[in-house]
């Protein structure tokens, strides 16, 4: 069976929303996908301001916000057809939103981005609240990228995504995926580099030319987050107040913090494998990272060196794949939605069992 989706993405990075239209393939039992068009559309400044303080509207306001955020994708979806003429070439719509609560242990995540507007702007039909189903069965609701590791990203041992927040998937000796957040990453490394007038680090530059703080590094792996065994997952809220102290700390300097914050996002990457018996449960040894870190020249180097002394060689992949992983994924997410088929896996978050995530609506 042959599906052409659209995939939509919004990350904790706020870099702008990934947009990737792809062709999922699944021939007895095995799962292909190919990139067909894929575009990063930027935030206004207002709707930056919007995302960054949904947590912290009235109901009312906060309802209105889910609504036209719905329809702005919507819109999004219909230029994005119209640009690279995918008229009449689209099966569906599979939606991530933006995700401005996530609070597990109350069984409750949000997704900005109301999938009925969207259905009804771009009169596709629509499948969205991926993350609810395995939340409501006592789930982590993150991560729940691992279902395309497994179908897509078959070679690879260990799945590295550096976006706002840095997730990892390792699979082991049997065959099952552990998957978690490991730490925070380009929402902090942002952070800094905005406070000089720049987007983000290009390549890592500004880090580089730092130096390392030594006793603030062994204060942030001491966070207690970082001593925890998976499964777990971080809202936007918690992973910046991981570091928070540190970062809003003026007696050093921001590329200082740069430069000890990679060091940190690197050790941590090496730590968490270690916990989950690296050295004895990897097969094959291979890694892949993506996500917008992975662009991090500076930051990859030194992910690099750790994985080396586990024994790991570190693939970066084409621009493609690196920017566009998670919104492929959500296409295929919702692809196995549209099937009625597993997409969400208890192993990785700690849910009563798997699930078959994501609310349907039908478009024109």
């Amino acid at each position: 069976m042959v599906y052409q989706v659209i995939g939509l993405m919004s990350g904790s990075s706020l870099d702008g929303l990934d947009i990737c239209y792809a062709q999922y393939e699944e021939t007895r039992g095995k799962w292909t996908a190919q990139i067909w068009a894929s575009e990063c559309i930027p935030y206004s400044t207002a709707w930056l301001q919007d995302l960054r303080m949904a947590s912290q509207k009235s109901v009312p306001d906060f309802l209105k916000l889910h609504t036209a955020y719905g329809r702005y994708l919507g819109e999004c979806v219909q230029a994005f057809i119209a640009q690279h003429e995918l008229q009449h070439k689209v099966h569906f719509v599979a939606s991530h939103g933006h995700t401005v609560f996530h609070e597990p242990q109350s069984c409750t995540t949000f997704q900005l981005g109301d999938g009925a507007a969207i259905a009804a702007v771009s009169g596709l039909p629509v499948i969205s609240d991926l993350r609810n189903m395995d939340i409501a069965l006592g789930g982590q609701g993150a991560p729940i990228v691992p279902i395309g590791d497994r179908l897509l990203f078959q070679d690879y041992n260990v799945l590295i995504n550096i976006g706002g927040i840095a997730n990892m998937t390792v699979r082991n000796a049997t065959g099952k995926y552990i998957a978690f957040d490991v730490t925070i990453a380009n929402q902090a490394l942002n952070y800094l580099t905005q406070q000089l007038g720049k987007d983000y680090d290009e390549n890592g530059t500004i880090a580089a030319s730092g130096k390392l703080l030594a006793n603030e590094l062994l204060l942030l792996a001491n966070v207690e987050y970082h001593q925890a065994a998976p499964p777990k997952s971080l809202s936007n809220e918690q992973a910046i107040n991981l570091v928070r102290s540190f970062i809003e700390n003026e007696q050093y300097a921001i590329s200082d913090k740069l430069h000890t914050l990679c060091h940190f996002i690197a050790l941590q990457i090496a730590a968490s494998l270690q916990s989950v018996s690296i050295g004895e449960t990897i097969v094959g040894k291979k890694a892949i990272a993506t996500g917008g870190g992975a662009f991090n020249s500076f930051l990859m180097e030194l992910i690099a060196v750790q994985l080396n002394l586990l024994g790991i060689e570190l693939t970066i992949p084409d621009a493609q794949i690196i920017a566009y992983k998670e919104a492929l994924v959500m296409g295929l997410i919702g692809t196995l939605r549209w099937r009625e088929e597993v997409n969400v896996l208890a192993d990785v978050t700690g849910a009563q069992r798997d699930s078959i995530g994501g609310a349907f609506w039908m478009g024109a």
